[in-house]
């Protein structure tokens, strides 16, 4: 019968990702790999949770629960602070090159076109 598209790409798969062995060996050798990674998996958790609350509002029209939303907004900047040591950059030097970044791509306003453009990405970009 030979092998099925399942068994292929499962065959795919394990040759073309590193070996979870080494990745706990890099982890374990360096802290702050772990802490970097501790960090990001706590702004993708929390981030997830303040998804599942708006959809709640949205899709099921139960209401904002604002309460849990400050909540998840608390965790997140909880693990942002702590992204933010691990690389050892501040939170105002963030908030500088965010701004920078947003005039760059919104000169005066938001407009669709702008947010197409994205002229903060390449100003030598035609599409």
């Amino acid at each position: 019968m030979g092998n099925t598209v399942d068994q292929e790409y499962e065959d795919f798969v394990k040759t073309r990702v590193k070996d979870p062995a080494v990745i706990a060996e890099s982890i374990h050798r360096n802290p702050r790999t772990a802490g970097l990674l501790h960090a990001v998996l706590g702004i993708s958790g929390e981030a997830g949770e303040l998804v599942d609350a708006v959809k709640k509002a949205v899709i099921y029209e139960k209401g904002l629960d604002i309460q849990n939303v400050i909540e998840e907004l608390g965790d997140l900047e909880f693990y942002m602070e702590m992204l933010r040591q691990e690389i050892g950059v501040p939170r105002d030097v963030i908030v500088y090159y965010n701004i920078f970044k947003l005039k760059k791509r919104y000169p005066d306003t938001y407009t669709d076109q702008h947010a197409i453009e994205r002229k903060d990405k390449t100003d030598a970009s035609t599409s």
